[in-house]
């Protein structure tokens, strides 16, 4: 799985504006092909473990609260480089700082409301599916 697969979210902000369809539709133009995804409403349990990594920095909190917001879109997205290739194709966590025709410049509200949650490793990417998908 190294290397051919990532985790991707579309959170709650873009769910919730009715902005799936149109994510979905960027990020399999970019290449991906999605191999699992479901729409989830995650618990404060479930949002603080899968961020867990984040326990203690000043914006943990409202990371946990904005996850538990509403559904979410997690995916198991399958592309060459995939970690690499979508953090690309998202761009920046700052929407004002990602690049043109990168899904956070076109959905994301904020930083704190980025429309889409990606893997930062391969090592992450296989554990973060495994969370949202464990009967892989």
């Amino acid at each position: 799985m190294a290397g051919r697969m990532t985790l991707g979210i579309v959170k709650p902000d873009a769910v919730g504006a009715g902005k799936l369809g149109q994510v979905l539709a960027h990020i399999e133009g970019q290449g991906f092909t999605v191999r699992e995804a479901r729409l989830v409403r995650l618990t404060r349990q479930e949002a603080e473990a899968f961020y867990e990594v984040h326990r203690g920095r000043p914006f943990y909190e409202e990371l946990v609260s904005f996850m538990t917001s509403g559904p979410c879109f997690p995916m198991a997205l399958e592309a060459p480089d995939a970690v690499a290739a979508f953090r690309a194709a998202i761009g920046s966590t700052d929407p004002a700082e990602a690049a043109e025709g990168t899904v956070r410049r076109l959905y994301a509200e904020s930083k704190g409301r980025n429309a889409v949650h990606g893997s930062d490793s391969d090592e992450n990417a296989e554990k973060e599916i495994a969370f949202f998908f464990a009967e892989r």
